[in-house]
């Protein structure tokens, strides 16, 4: 009898010999490789402590530091010495006003209302004019203005009470109707510079004198809407350049008639801004009676 070939071996049959590779290749999968990971591994340990959890328990000490250095800024500003109340001592060196360095005729200081209208109103226009700024005064007050040109003018007491009805008319004046300008009628002036100095002093008189009047009614800027404080300010600005013509040189060569004919300009321009501020008062005073 033929012998039976010897049988293979179960691990030949069962084990291919491919079969080996592709386990090592799931294990590799599922572990890292034992040299080159342990070594990449080891900068994530090494970088572990630099998690952000940490700088957060050094930071509570630093804040005790900030807040025990706001004492000390609080202290510094504490020691600081405090101002002084009350007004503040006059620079030394500095330029007076030229108001406070003026005089009357004779020599004697200038009381409040002279510096607006020296010596009070003088003739009948600087009369119009007080008269018109008492009426049209946020407190209007008529005694106060008759009391004012009897007085100035050492007027008998007999002229009180004419006075008391002019008032009046200038108060029917500005209480109804349209209030129109009220220029006074003004004599032919000399055409010389003498006659513009002249003319340019009256008319500065006349715009003092109806401020002087607004002053007697104690009258508040700040209480007029923005036109008519813009057209008060206009006023007093036009005022003082009156005064600095009426205190200047007499030019060398000059055309008078020419400065005649801006005086004419300039009535014109101070009587509307005057009609203004009337305005801007009766307007006023409509608002505090409503």
């Amino acid at each position: 009898m033929k012998k039976k070939p010897a049988p293979k071996k179960k691990s030949q049959a069962k084990k291919p010999a491919h079969a080996k590779p592709a386990r090592t290749a799931r294990a590799a999968a599922r572990k890292p490789a034992p040299a080159k990971g342990k070594k990449a591994a080891a900068p994530a340990k090494t970088a572990a402590p630099k998690s952000p959890g940490k700088p957060a328990r050094t930071a509570p000490p630093a804040a005790p530091a900030a807040k025990a250095a706001a004492p000390v800024v609080a202290d510094a500003k504490l020691a600081k010495p405090a101002k002084p109340a009350g007004p503040k001592p006059p620079k030394k060196g500095g330029r007076k006003s030229s108001l406070s360095q003026r005089r009357g005729p004779n020599g004697e200081p200038f009381v409040p209302g002279d510096l607006l209208l020296p010596t009070g109103p003088q003739g009948f226009d600087e009369v119009q004019y007080l008269l018109r700024g008492t009426v049209a005064a946020e407190r209007a007050n008529l005694e106060a203005g008759v009391n004012e040109i009897v007085t100035k003018q050492s007027l008998p007491d007999s002229e009180r009470a004419e006075m008391m009805r002019f008032a009046q008319g200038m108060s029917e004046r500005f209480g109804g109707g349209a209030i129109e300008p009220f220029l006074p009628n003004r004599p032919p002036s000399r055409r010389t510079f003498q006659g513009v100095v002249e003319r340019a002093k009256h008319r500065r008189r006349e715009i003092g004198a109806f401020l002087r009047g607004l002053d007697l009614g104690h009258t508040e800027s700040s209480h007029m809407d923005s036109h008519g404080e813009a057209s008060l300010q206009s006023l007093m600005e036009w005022a003082a350049r009156l005064e600095i013509l009426a205190e200047a040189d007499e030019p060398d060569k000059a055309d008078y008639g020419q400065f005649h004919r801006v005086l004419d300009q300039l009535d014109n321009t101070t009587e509307a801004l005057i009609v203004d501020v009337e305005l801007t008062l009766r307007r006023l005073r409509d608002r505090v009676r409503a």
